[in-house]
């Protein structure tokens, strides 16, 4: 018997260090969804703001508007995908539009409205599939690995998000800046991706099932029932809080490009370095949530995010600067992306789960998009200096709110 019981820890021990393949699958189609993409967005500021010469204002508006036009798809994306369990489909037709998008960009011919609705198509297509997708990826997963199993996604998915912006510029280099080689290219892969959704992950009816009793039960009538939840609502709260903060990437790196003044041709490859910090620690920093609790991990990389911004304010200057914004901003990612829906997985019962999480994103694309606008409109009224400054101290107000409302107890399955 006590062989037997010996045998049974061990088991567990090994099932804990395993990564459910369905989390894998998923994690390879965003891979290549994330190389599509990505081929495409590396050089967006670059042409709004160089090329096009859009003000600060305009491109946060733009900016914030494909991060926000998302907002209501991602709940008609949770709803749909928890009716009846069809999270695989609803996710599928995300990543199909997203694929389509990148011919949209091919017809456009340079258009501006062309190019914006096909960049909006994108934005919808991620916006319906996220939600479905993070769900499958907490329904498949024990509950006291599912920090280390979104860890494990977001570093996939990031490896993408780092192999995007390399082959965008292979391509552009290798022929002569011949963009609708990047959109062709861009199409193909979205297209493996789908078709990999389509072959290696399973329906909702092939993942496992939590045991019953780790179920937290909730109202079951519209998407929005689910913020009578406290602690979801607690989690919503700060998450939103502290989006309203946060100003979108490509200001950081538009800050750095005109701070360090380098040719704008190695624009594009700023995000790699972020990403390749992001690859990894996110695994790690998974690890660490499930171990030492979810709410720390999430509170640190926001103050990680903050340091970069006291960074580009302070008279550091040359490759310390570029090193040190975008070491902090990989730092954030990491301890901040996976881990929110990490934290917020145990609180939503099973059968909502896709809504919740959609909620949740929902919220912080609603609070970028106000951030965006707002500090693009600072940045155009007040310059640089003044509207980085409002953005740290609202930061710092936005921790201090985060951290009186997040729940200091998780919800914890014993092991």
């Amino acid at each position: 018997m006590y062989l037997a019981s010996t045998d049974a820890v061990a088991k567990a021990k090994a099932e804990r260090g395993r990564v459910a393949g369905p989390v894998i699958a998923l994690g390879a189609v965003s891979l290549v969804t994330d190389i599509s993409s990505e081929m495409v967005t590396a050089v967006l500021p670059l042409y709004f703001v160089l090329q096009l010469g859009l003000s600060p204002l305009q491109f946060g508006f733009l900016d914030g508007l494909y991060n926000g036009v998302t907002a209501f798809v991602r709940l008609l994306g949770g709803y749909a995908a928890d009716r009846g369990g069809r999270h695989k489909l609803v996710a599928g037709g995300g990543y199909a539009l997203s694929a389509l998008s990148r011919l949209g960009l091919l017809l456009a011919g340079g258009a501006t409205a062309g190019i914006g609705a096909a960049l909006a198509a994108d934005r919808v297509g991620k916006g319906v599939r996220t939600a479905p997708r993070d769900a499958l990826i907490s329904l498949s997963s024990p509950p006291d690995a599912l920090g280390r199993a979104f860890g494990v996604h977001r570093a996939m998915d990031t490896t993408g998000a780092l192999l995007g912006p390399l082959a965008a510029f292979a391509l552009l280099w290798a022929t002569a800046d011949a963009y609708d080689a990047v959109f062709v290219v861009s199409f193909c892969f979205g297209l493996l991706g789908v078709l990999m959704l389509i072959a290696f992950v399973p329906g909702r009816d092939g993942l496992p099932s939590p045991p019953k009793e780790t179920q937290p039960t909730g109202p079951r009538g519209r998407v929005l029932d689910l913020l009578r939840l406290p602690a979801f609502r607690r989690i919503l709260g700060a998450a939103s809080l502290l989006g309203a903060a946060t100003i979108g990437d490509a200001f950081l790196y538009l800050l750095l490009q005109r701070r360090l003044d380098f040719a704008v041709s190695w624009f594009p490859l700023l995000p790699l370095g972020a990403a390749a910090v992001y690859l990894l620690l996110a695994v790690p920093a998974g690890r660490l949530a499930d171990r030492a609790g979810r709410r720390i991990p999430f509170l640190a990389g926001h103050v990680a995010l903050l340091g970069g911004y006291v960074l580009l304010l302070s008279p550091t200057d040359g490759w310390a600067l570029l090193i040190g914004v975008l070491l902090l901003l990989g730092i954030f990612y990491a301890a901040t992306d996976g881990v929110l829906m990490a934290l917020a997985t145990p609180v939503l019962p099973q059968e909502r789960r896709a809504s919740g999480m959609a909620i949740l994103q929902t919220g912080q694309a609603l609070a970028r998009l106000i951030a965006a606008a707002g500090f693009g409109a600072a940045w155009t009224l007040w310059g640089i200096g003044p509207a980085l400054t409002c953005a740290a101290l609202a930061l710092t107000a936005a921790l201090a709110g985060a951290t009186a409302l997040l729940p200091r107890r998780e919800r914890q399955t014993p092991t």
